[in-house]
């Protein structure tokens, strides 16, 4: 997919966070100077070497298009091999890839706006004309929504902008009428249908002459859709309303992108790559920045560009930082589960990445679109093309390359920020490669094997609209262009639209959906409007020191003083083992630590600790690796307690003879309603039949408006959720199955969803121990009616028996409990050097991977970040990873958090159970209940005063 506008930042500084409501201003966001700094230590290359290559793209531009128009016109492609056009249905069949072939004369369309860029407007005058005269949208095929969008739809409204600006300056274009406009509103409407979904979200396909659904449109039976072909939508419709007026397009564009967004994962910020179009739930749960998901992330950013609407940026900027917290492994970009995002879905990436340096130079994020830019350059100095996926160790997975042209978008945005003439070397060798190894006498033909130089007789349209007008840009001055580039922005298909829409026709609501979700940091906002001062402080060299240590990435043998990559070669060695994909079950990884001087100690509690004694290494290259290893098993263990952590919740007693003096600490849930952001839940309990509430349940009247007892066991949380929810209740506790578990002797559990969907779930659940279960259990036993308050934290007596919230404590804390300090560091600190300490609750990041539960860490450091530091010298002293446990059990409920930094136990079989499980003790007098739970009660008070 493509990138935005013509350029890239601001030319002075900006507040970090500034209301985009002008033309001028998203302008300002939109464009960096172009005389930027350029980098020492690259020739810069003179004018007339310049133009040299802007004549040459100009010349392959001639040579594909007048091949088009001379032997495939007025089909929608070239086959370059054979000079005939491909006809949808004369030729064999290739599956989806046909999606995008209508009898609309494709390339031509998209072509347009290219043909201006490239300041040949008398033969754009012609195009025009052969559109409005030839191309016919009501066809009986059936296309892509998503393809026709972004290249036809895309294609006439380009083609549309760049007409009425020629047709103001007096020159060309002067007889006509908006009639391109007109085609691309026919078009609209023609896709509307695709939207009549209860979720918002198109269908993948339509039938352009019967639409969805009709027994002749021979579509409509669909059920999911990628995430880039429902939320890349948004700037050619709103754009369409804009231009129109008709503000029916932007209102589907914005309910499809809205519905994504409340579709994320909450605790990633991560979307799958295919989500069913009627439920909503995610169809293929691994989530990167290429196929599939591309565009959506490019299109939150634009459209806030050219919208002006803050909830498209903050959204962006919300996706964003999950992309560099878990896909971005500099320079690489991995894919990882969105319900596991510290596990890589795959090892390998796909070429439509290379548009994501592009994206993150409108962000302003220029470092990483520099490294990873460059590693994309050395695959490509290998094979000649980027090939369609490559493995992390840049050999060669898909071997095919349809001459696509996000990289060359990437390199033209990377120049523009830079200046640096390092990127006019790397555009002139795309050209010199495309010339040598693409180019057949009808034009240019797609890459079958990049390996073997084979070809495949197809040239997409997107080869015209893309590749030429970025090559073109990259070598061209301003003087050069007949207009001025930056008033404009690019959609993902490089199509331009003027930039002063965002003032025009502005009759859809911006309702701000953004904060209800997500509670967002200030530095989310950083570089939004990046300034070339900033962005290369002081240092010619900046561009080009980020570059050099990647210069031999690609090769096995690499310089022992750059930073090695992961899944990179040295020396035909294996990788090191990086902390992320460490499992302590896995023999050959124990095999490892060993050679890298880290030894395992299992310690009495159930927990393991991890010693590193460098000179225990097998080399000096194996003891800086270990250092490396224990430095991100901290950070780590350190990011995942804040990611996964929740508070506990409170089940408090408050009828007859208790009023709210029983406060039970409860485990809270990754789904249903957050009881943190919502009014309490009250009622009164019942326990559901089956007890394990794992099936349809038998006794709904029982149940029916009030707080379902379950126990734990036997099917997942959210299966016990959506069942004792279908028969009535207003919430569910869960009572663990392990008899005389408690909350003092084990972490809070926090129950997770199934790995599908769980936002059908709406009532509050709760998980108690055995110990806090049994006490409304009995309750049950002695008083038969017994209500009970579901609460982020315990409420008022006074509240309670009065209908009104006061704030104060019902029970008073105990000091003794106030004064306890935690276990000191003070003499661990003066070993800094020997000792790092971690505790990691081991989870499935670390043993199982194919297991549906996600992971956990619970982190603590005894030693300071300065301690980590020493990677280059290391000492003998020794460094200790302490303590991490070992793997426990786990339970079909689904995933069990650990909140407490405490070893945890868990049945190994679950039983058949019934609500006598729990009775078969004897009952204990309310006094003594109360006094056995005094000291959980202040416990509770004591995490609530902390903010656990």
């Amino acid at each position: 997919m493509s990138e935005a506008g013509g350029a890239l930042g601001c030319g002075s500084p900006v507040p970090q966070r500034a209301p985009w409501n002008l033309v001028a201003a998203a302008t300002a966001l939109y464009l960096v100077s172009a005389t930027s700094v350029w980098t020492a230590g690259a020739t810069p290359m003179n004018r007339e070497e310049k133009q040299k290559l802007g004549n040459q793209v100009l010349e392959m531009f001639d040579h594909a298009y007048g091949n088009y128009m001379e032997h495939a016109y007025p089909a929608d492609e070239l086959m370059p091999l054979t000079c005939r056009g491909r006809v949808r249905g004369q030729e064999p069949s290739r599956g989806d890839v046909d999606d995008a072939l209508g009898k609309f004369s494709l390339t031509l369309i998209d072509s347009l706006d290219t043909l201006v860029v490239l300041n040949k407007t008398k033969e754009f005058e012609d195009a025009v004309r052969k559109v409005l005269r030839d191309v016919n949208l009501d066809n009986d095929v059936v296309v892509s929504v998503f393809e026709t969008n972004i290249r036809v739809l895309g294609g006439l409204l380009g083609g549309h902008s760049l007409a009425i600006m020629l047709k103001e300056k007096g020159e060309y274009m002067q007889w006509y009428k908006d009639e391109l406009l007109q085609m691309a509103k026919q078009l609209g409407y023609k896709l509307l249908p695709a939207f009549n979904t209860t979720s918002g979200l198109p269908y993948p396909r339509i039938n352009l002459k019967f639409g969805i659904r009709k027994p002749e449109a021979r579509t409509g039976t669909e059920t999911d859709t990628c995430t880039a072909c429902a939320g890349t939508l948004i700037l050619e419709f709103a754009a369409l309303s804009r231009f129109t007026g008709a503000t029916i397009f932007e209102e589907y564009a914005r309910k499809a992108l809205d519905f994504l967004w409340e579709k994320r994962q909450r605790s990633s910020n991560l979307v799958g790559v295919t989500i069913n179009i009627h439920t909503g739930d995610w169809v293929r749960k691994d989530s990167g920045v290429g196929a599939g998901i591309d565009s959506y992330y490019e299109y939150l950013l634009k459209a806030y560009v050219l919208l002006g609407d803050d909830s498209f940026l903050e959204r962006f900027n919300t996706h964003y930082d999950a992309i560099m917290r878990y896909i971005s492994q500099p320079p690489l970009l991995l894919d990882v589960h969105i319900h596991k995002p510290m596990l890589n879905a795959r090892t390998w990436m796909d070429a439509l990445l290379a548009f994501f340096p592009g994206l993150q130079v409108l962000k302003g994020d220029i470092r990483p679109a520099i490294e990873t830019h460059e590693m994309l350059y050395q695959v490509i100095k290998k094979h000649n093309f980027l090939p369609e996926a490559f493995t992390t160790d840049f050999r060669v997975h898909w071997a095919q390359h349809p001459l696509r042209p996000e990289f060359a978008e990437s390199t033209y945005f990377l120049y523009k920020a830079t200046g640096d003439p390092y990127y006019l070397e790397v555009g002139k060798t795309l050209i010199e490669n495309l010339n040598k190894y693409a180019r057949v006498p009808c034009g240019f033909a797609a890459m079958k094997d990049v390996r073997t130089g084979s070809h495949e007789d197809r040239m997409d349209s997107f080869f015209l609209a893309e590749m030429f007008k970025y090559l073109y840009l990259l070598f061209a001055d301003k003087e050069d262009i007949i207009f001025d580039i930056e008033d404009y922005i690019f959609t993902t298909e490089a199509h331009l639209l003027p930039l002063w829409l965002s003032t025009t026709n502005q009759r859809v609501s911006k309702k701000n959906t953004t904060s209800e979700y997500t509670e967002l940091d200030d530095s989310n906002f950083d570089w939004t409007c990046p300034n070339t001062q900033i962005l290369f402080p002081n240092d010619p060299l900046y561009a080009q020191s980020i570059r050099e240590p990647l210069k031999n990435v690609v090769d096995k043998s690499c310089p022992r003083g750059i930073i090695r990559v992961e899944e990179s070669f040295r020396s035909g060695a294996k990788p090191p083992l990086r902390a992320r994909d460490f499992m302590a079950t896995n023999p050959e990884h124990l095999e490892i630590l060993k050679k890298m001087g880290v030894s395992l100690i299992h310690l009495k509690d159930g927990r393991v600790q991890l010693v590193q004694h460098a000179i225990q290494a097998a080399s000096s290259i194996d003891a800086e690796d270990g250092l490396r290893f224990m430095q991100e098993m901290i950070e780590l263990s350190s990011q995942q307690q804040k990611e996964q952590q929740l508070p506990p919740r409170a089940v408090q007693i408050v009828s007859h003879p208790f009023f709210g003096r029983v406060v039970l600490t409860a485990g809270p849930a990754q789904f249903g309603l957050d009881l943190s952001k919502h009014k309490e839940t009250r009622g009164f309990v019942a326990s559901s039949k089956p007890y394990n509430g794992c099936s349809e349940l038998t006794n709904p009247e029982a149940v029916m408006g009030k707080i379902a007892l379950i126990q734990r066991g036997q099917c997942m949380f959210a299966e016990k959720a959506r069942n004792i929810q279908n028969a009535g209740a207003i919430g569910g506790i869960v009572i663990d199955d392990n008899e005389g578990s408690s909350s003092d002797t084990a972490p809070l559990f926090q129950m997770a969803g199934d790995g599908k969907d769980t936002d059908d779930i709406k009532i509050p659940m709760l998980f108690l121990f055995s110990k806090e279960g049994s006490i409304i259990l009995d309750a049950i036993r002695e008083y038969e009616e017994v209500e009970v308050l579901l609460s982020d934290k315990a409420k008022d007596r006074a509240a309670i028996l009065k209908g009104k919230m006061i704030p104060s404590y019902i029970i008073n804390s105990n000091p003794e409990m106030e004064n306890e300090e935690q276990p000191s560091s003070e003499n661990d600190s003066q070993n800094q050097s020997a000792e790092q300490i971690i505790s990691i609750s081991q989870a499935v990041d670390l043993v199982d991977q194919e297991a549906p539960e996600e992971s956990s860490l619970s982190s603590h450091s005894d030693s300071s970040p300065a301690d980590t530091d020493n990677a280059a010298s290391i000492s003998p002293a020794e460094q200790t990873l302490n303590p991490m446990e070992n793997q426990e059990p786990t339970s079909l409920d689904g995933e069990c958090t650990d909140l407490d930094n405490q070893p945890q136990e868990q049945s190994e079989t679950e039983e058949d159970s019934n609500p006598n499980v729990s009775w078969g003790k004897k009952v204990q007098p309310i006094d003594s209940i109360l006094a056995d739970w005094n000291e959980d009660i202040e416990a509770f008070e004591m995490m609530e005063k902390d903010e656990l």
